[in-house]
């Protein structure tokens, strides 16, 4: 990346392999590199050199279409910053997935996953009506209902309060455990780091040894 006339590195000598299955906690501080790092296990920042496998492919061997395919049908992602979209109910935005994807199943099982994350009676609400925890819950449900083989999340209760948190993770990491989904998760919750399987530590850039 550049900044100005000189090169900007955020990330580098890199090397890390998540097993089938793992929850891996990545944390630092922030301006380490850690949703930089998210980004590009996903294929939507494409790095200067290196690759990254995901089902046996190199992502950034695969034009940009292909590499959304894969990503749609094997990727799910938790933000932050819930992105819902604004103008659909929780079951719309749950369904959206499998809609683009083409699911005919897509309105069953959409409800039956906002049911298991206990928002069975708000399916028609906007998100503008729905808590942050809520909208939360909406998110996950949304990122698990095409059963994905990886979750990426990123500071998934950074915009919850205590209470509110607590609940999004317990729910996370059931749903994680029954879908027996890979898991890599950006934090800076040290506790809750400590729920993953495997912490690795970000620091200027670099896995700290």
């Amino acid at each position: 990346m550049k900044s100005g006339e000189r090169d900007l590195v955020i990330l580098r000598d890199i090397d890390l392999a998540v097993d089938s299955g793992e929850a891996l906690a990545i944390v630092g501080a922030s301006g380490s590199g850690k949703s930089t790092l998210l980004a590009i296990l996903a294929g939507l920042d494409t790095p200067s050199a290196g690759t990254v496998e995901l089902e046996g492919e190199d992502l950034f061997a695969l034009d940009e279409d292909a590499r959304a395919e894969l990503r749609g049908r094997t990727v799910g992602f938790v933000f932050q910053s819930f992105q819902l979209l604004p103008a659909l109910s929780a079951l719309e935005n749950v369904m959206l997935p499998l809609e683009l994807a083409g699911r005919p199943d897509a309105e069953q099982a959409a409800r039956e996953v906002l049911a298991r994350v206990g928002l069975a009676e708000r399916l028609q609400h906007a998100p503008k009506h729905l808590s942050g925890g809520e909208q939360q819950r909406v998110a996950l449900a949304r990122a698990f209902v095409a059963q994905p083989k990886l979750l990426l999340a990123d500071e998934p209760t950074g915009s919850l309060d205590a209470e509110a948190g607590r609940e999004v993770i317990a729910l996370l990491f059931d749903l994680n455990r029954a879908a027996g989904t890979t898991l890599v998760m950006v934090t800076h919750d040290e506790q809750l780091a400590a729920r993953c399987d495997r912490t690795v530590r970000l620091e200027a850039g670099k896995i700290a040894p």
